[in-house]
């Protein structure tokens, strides 16, 4: 090892430039901004999607449809994934949407709806926010209970 040869720590130096500490850093003077306008100026800032003046892209595009702010979304469930669920894990009494959501039929967040698909054999009491009119006909055919939550 020589004098020569001896060099610093990586990553304890860095070879970028400061600017705006005067004139003999050779950053000095403007401090790389050029001369006026408004990009030299202390506090610029520029909003987003900027095109310099030109027409926004976002405002040059069509605008269409209606996205209603109350809408409710509901997750569907169908009677005869209900069955399937009945017969493969041999759910007996009540489903209720804790039921489901164990399952993997809903998350615990989203709002049920039971459908009217299918067909079901077994006398249960399902548990959900809403029924269709055909799947609480369904329900109680079967010998069973539609409980709105």
């Amino acid at each position: 090892m020589n004098l020569n040869n001896i060099k610093p720590a990586a990553g304890s130096t860095f070879n970028s430039k400061r600017i705006g500490r005067g004139q003999g850093t050779g950053k000095g003077g403007t401090s790389t901004k050029g001369h006026k306008g408004q990009k030299a100026r202390a506090g610029y800032s520029q909003k987003i999607g900027f095109e310099g003046g030109q027409m926004p892209l976002q405002r040059r595009l069509p605008k269409f449809g209606f996205k209603n702010v109350n809408r409710k979304e509901y997750r569907a469930i169908n009677l005869d994934d209900i069955q399937n669920l009945i017969d493969t894990k041999s759910l007996t009494g009540d489903i209720t949407k804790e039921v489901l959501v164990q399952n993997g039929l809903a998350t615990k967040n989203e709002i049920v709806k039971i459908m009217g698909r299918g067909e079901l054999k077994s006398a249960v009491s399902i548990s959900a926010d809403k029924f269709t009119k055909s799947a609480e006909e369904l329900i109680s055919k079967a010998g069973g209970q539609a409980i709105t939550l």
